[in-house]
């Protein structure tokens, strides 16, 4: 079946830097990075996939030192025209800077086939929050709605406990398609706070032009078992329907948990077999435009 990954990571330890990356012994909210503290290039990429056909992929922004985002980008589209991967590029950039659009000229003239749109981590996890006052800051409301005018995308990471302040905030941007990442990180795992999750999602759901991704798993639940992720990915299928779900493997920081394989064939088992041509190609092709 055609496979399209729709959340993944590639860096070159040499050619871009990578705080975190570089930063040995630190533990991180998903877990231990030193098994992935080393350049993860396309052929890496490609082994991991243990013969499943993935056609196109998505490359999501990761990190990179301020300063080096427009140089990340710049790789990533030299190593999609020499390998085929990644198809699309989602960059960082600081929606309430006030240089926003001339960042946004350079990553498009970095990646001019390639470039999608952006991605401004709202929150990660309650011990490690990046900048969730972004939902109610103005200038960010304001580089939202350039994206939307330059016909890019937005890139929506944060934790459950926000989703629904973020379904309001971006109600006021009807024009920009919005990815959810990660499933809206639902780390606590108690009836009560699945219940507020699935609240969150539903709000999202709510607008029109937003999808959301079975991407990093693995990071709100190490331990998974196919039968761990069901209820994830049904209450996820639920809000948003096959039509605005998509798979995303997040590796190789999902690679920490388990293979490329295992993870790809858990995630497939768990959607129904009638959903399979949208949550794994059909989604990510027509969002981001592959």
């Amino acid at each position: 079946m055609r496979v399209v990954d729709a959340h993944h990571h590639l860096w070159s330890l040499s050619e871009v830097s990578y705080p975190w990356l570089n930063a040995r012994g630190v533990r991180r909210f998903f877990g231990d990075p030193t098994p992935i503290q080393r350049d993860y290039l396309p052929v890496d990429f490609r082994t991991d996939h243990d013969g499943i056909e993935v056609t196109a992929s998505v490359h999501v922004q990761v990190g990179a030192a301020p300063g080096a985002e427009i140089a990340e980008t710049a790789w990533l589209d030299a190593q999609g025209a020499a390998t085929g991967l990644p198809s699309a590029i989602i960059a960082f950039a600081d929606l309430t800077a006030s240089d926003l659009d001339r960042v946004l000229d350079a990553h498009a003239a970095a990646a001019p086939t390639r470039l999608r749109g952006v991605r401004q981590i709202v929150s990660r996890h309650p011990s490690e929050d990046a900048a969730p006052d972004l939902l109610v800051s103005d200038a960010f409301l304001d580089g939202l709605r350039l994206l939307a005018a330059r016909g890019l995308s937005f890139d929506l990471q944060l934790s459950a406990p926000l989703l629904g302040l973020a379904a309001e905030r971006f109600a006021m941007v009807p024009a920009l398609p919005v990815a959810l990442c990660h499933a809206g990180s639902p780390w606590d795992r108690s009836p009560d706070g699945l219940a507020a999750w699935r609240d969150g999602l539903a709000a999202m759901a709510g607008l029109p032009k937003a999808t959301c991704k079975l991407s990093g798993l693995g990071m709100t639940d190490p331990d998974w078992t196919p039968a761990s992720l069901a209820p994830i990915i049904a209450a996820v299928l639920e809000a948003f329907g096959p039509r605005r779900t998509m798979w995303g493997s997040n590796f190789p920081v999902d690679r920490l948990y388990r293979s490329y394989r295992a993870l790809f064939e858990a995630v497939l088992s768990c959607v129904p077999a009638g959903d399979h041509g949208d949550v794994f190609a059909g989604t990510a092709t027509r969002f981001y435009r592959l």
